[in-house]
Formats: structure tokens, C-alpha cells, sequence
């Protein structure tokens, strides 16, 4: 049995059908393949098809429906089934949005990895989608050569972009905002005050307070992520984990730290009347 969970993810339509091919010939050896995606095109070419939902979260769980192809698309209550049968759709644009004129953004000369001098035109205020088959040349000429110049332009960075010869129309931008697919935080138990680096200072904060300089903490001490000031019976999660068999698992206050996520020591220390907490 072959498990796979969503490999069609970042493929070219292209690379997409190598990949179903594979499978299949990985099916046809005998095998069972199971597949968990949501792209269209190995729905289409599954032998059995199991549809979850009927929603998700809370408002999943549940198979809606079950079968062949022919059998999701008649369940009514397959909002899967709907979608590939042209019930619903994702509705395009009725008016496309017209860009900045006179307002262009040139890469001259990129020339990292596998482009070949390549001089790319961008027009600005609208949405630009980059697409080709994989491997051939979209991070590097986005990520690595547009994107890391950029930010060395306007946001005072330090990367090393990949070779190019110049940038014109930089000065039609006061940022440039990197979304990219690692991970936010380091571990399950960041929050946004983590994430955006604001949790450092509030935490010297705490260290500087002259109780805390009393006892020798240091900023560390009041962090949840490491052991030390935080509580170790919930390892800083407030919450203890009940595995249920056959069910789902469920999670219930600490009973140590009754979810504050620090020891008590940790706790007294208070800046204006407030702890870490």
C-alpha cells in the first residue's frame, strides 16, 4: 500500500499528469494507492473516490459521499461534486483591473541558475501570476533575483540575489512583503506576539523589574518555548492533551498552572501590577 498526502502540490499541469501516471502504473503493479488531494484532475482519474465534510473543522468529520466518479458527482450533498460538475464555480472577474500607467517595474540581465539573460517587464497595481512548468526558472527569477534585490533596495537587507544587471521602477514601491511557505513559528506554542518579534521586549521588560533582577531572571526565564519559567507539566501549553481512542483527542486546562503556561515563581514577578501572564 502507497500513502500520499496532496503530491500534486506546486506541480505544473504538465508534471501533474507524469505524476498520475506513475500512480497508476504503481496501481496496475498490484498496489493499492491511496491519495488524499483535492486537485481536480486525480479526482477524475481515481478508481474509488472518498468525499469528507460535509465542511471543516467542527463542521466535518463526516463522509459524504462515497464511490465512483459518476457517484460524487450525483450526491447533492457533495460540495465536491458539485464543483466537478459545473454546479458551482469559481466566478472570474467580470472587469479586470487595469494597471499603473507609466508605472513598470523592469529585472534586466537575470541570469541565475538556469535563466538565460532574461529581462522581465512587471506592471504594477495589479495581481501578476508567474507560471511554467517546474524546474524551469520561476523561483529563481521571483525569489531569488527580483525578490532579494528589492529587499535589499527598500528594506535595508543583506541577501545575496541571484545575478542580474539592473532594476528600474523600484522607486514606485515603499516595501516588498515575502510570503513564503515555511513555517511562521518555531513551535506549535507561538502566537502572533512571537511571530512578529514582539514578545522580545516585553519580556526584557519583565526581566528588568527589580524583582526580577532580585532573583537573577533573565529574559529567558520568561519565555514559554524553554524550560525554566515555564510550567513543565504542560511544557508551556497551558493545555494537557487526553488522547481518546476512537474519538477525537481532546485538550483540558493544566491543572498545575490552570493554563497561565508559567510557574508560580515566574508568575509573582509583575510589571505595574501585571504578570506575564
Amino acid at each position: 500500500m502507497y500513502v500520499l498526502d496532496e503530491p500534486s502540490i506546486g506541480l505544473h499541469q504538465r508534471d501533474n499528469e507524469r505524476l498520475l501516471g506513475t500512480l497508476k502504473h504503481l496501481r496496475d503493479l498490484g498496489n493499492t494507492v491511496i491519495v488524499v488531494e483535492h486537485d481536480e484532475d486525480a479526482i477524475r482519474h481515481a478508481d474509488h473516490i472518498v468525499d469528507m465534510g460535509p465542511g471543516a473543522g467542527e463542521h466535518g468529520g463526516e463522509i459524504v459521499a462515497e464511490g465512483n466518479l459518476a457517484d460524487i458527482l450525483a450526491c447533492a450533498g457533495s460540495l465536491t461534486g458539485q464543483y466537478l460538475a459545473g454546479a458551482q464555480a469559481i466566478a472570474l472577474p467580470r472587469e479586470r483591473r487595469q494597471p499603473r500607467e507609466g508605472r513598470v517595474l523592469k529585472l534586466t540581465g537575470a541570469s541565475g541558475n538556469n535563466l538565460r539573460d532574461v529581462t522581465l517587464a512587471l506592471p504594477t497595481g495589479i495581481m501578476v501570476c508567474v507560471t511554467g512548468v517546474s524546474g524551469s526558472g520561476k523561483s529563481t527569477l521571483i525569489n531569488d533575483t527580483l525578490h532579494a534585490a528589492l529587499a535589499n533596495m527598500l528594506n535595508g537587507a543583506a541577501l545575496e540575489p541571484a545575478p542580474f544587471t539592473a532594476i528600474d521602477g523600484e522607486e514606485f514601491f515603499d516595501k516588498i512583503v515575502n510570503v513564503d511557505q515555511s513555517p511562521i513559528g518555531r513551535t506549535p506554542r507561538s502566537n502572533p506576539a512571537t511571530y512578529t518579534g514582539l514578545f522580545t521586549p516585553i519580556r526584557e521588560l519583565f526581566a528588568g523589574t527589580p524583582q526580577a533582577r532580585e532573583r537573577g531572571y533573565e529574559p529567558g526565564r520568561f519565555s514559554f518555548n524553554v524550560k525554566g519559567g515555564r510550567c513543565e507539566a504542560c511544557q508551556g501549553d497551558g493545555m494537557i492533551k487526553v488522547e481518546m481512542h476512537f474519538l477525537p483527542d481532546i485538550y483540558v486546562p493544566c491543572d498545575v498552572c490552570h493554563g497561565q503556561r508559567y510557574n508560580r515563581e515566574t508568575l509573582e514577578v509583575e510589571y505595574k501590577g501585571r504578570n506575564i501572564h
